[in-house]
């Protein structure tokens, strides 16, 4: 019997213990691409308005600190992080294993940056597709890749709406397909 006849004939394994699970996932899939759907929105509405006025001198300087701050988060001499206030909101939308939101610079480093890091073998590195600026919020639409201590990639796709004071992060909305982070999240242990 060939490898493929033998798969045809093997039986699948119990249906009943995941019943629930393809609902689940499909409903967590719908939710991310939706998250998703409606950044790319915002953003195509934005690209518009950018095409029909130019930005004030607040809009340019809180984009050219964020561009500045995922410009050393691509050479690994910094990071956009480095902008946040130390009473910056951060809000994971949807419904990743790290969604909600973090009070401060503080808890989200701890409860997410770290330990994402300390699964990364290879360090995460950013490509930026688009940077808006309205007002005071920036809206960065980008790609990020890595390889996981297990050797394995890690990529991803974001979109973060920052609302800057200052030149300071004071508030954050961030969306990423939830599914691939999740895998990625329980696959992949911590180093100490």
């Amino acid at each position: 019997m060939s490898p493929h006849q033998l798969y045809l004939w093997r039986k699948p394994l119990s249906y009943t213990a995941t019943i629930c699970r393809p609902q689940s996932l499909a409903r967590r899939i719908f939710s991310a691409a939706l998250g998703i759907a409606a950044a790319i929105l915002a953003l195509a509405g934005l690209e518009t308005r950018a095409a029909a006025q130019s930005l004030t001198e607040t809009e340019r300087r809180n984009k050219a600190a964020v561009e500045a701050g995922f410009a050393a988060w691509a050479a690994g001499t910094g990071s956009p992080y480095d902008l946040l206030a130390d009473d910056a909101r951060w809000t994971i939308e949807g419904y990743s294993l790290a969604s909600k939101t973090y009070p401060s610079r503080e808890a989200f480093l701890r409860e997410v940056i770290r330990p994402f890091n300390a699964r990364m073998k290879a360090p995460l590195k950013p490509a930026i597709r688009n940077v808006y600026a309205d007002g005071d919020t920036v809206i960065v639409f980008f790609d990020a890749r890595g390889i996981a201590r297990d050797g394995e990639p890690y990529a991803n796709t974001y979109a973060w709406f920052l609302d800057m004071r200052d030149g300071r992060i004071v508030r954050a909305s961030a969306f990423f397909d939830s599914v691939v982070f999740n895998a990625f999240w329980t696959r992949v242990t911590p180093a100490d």
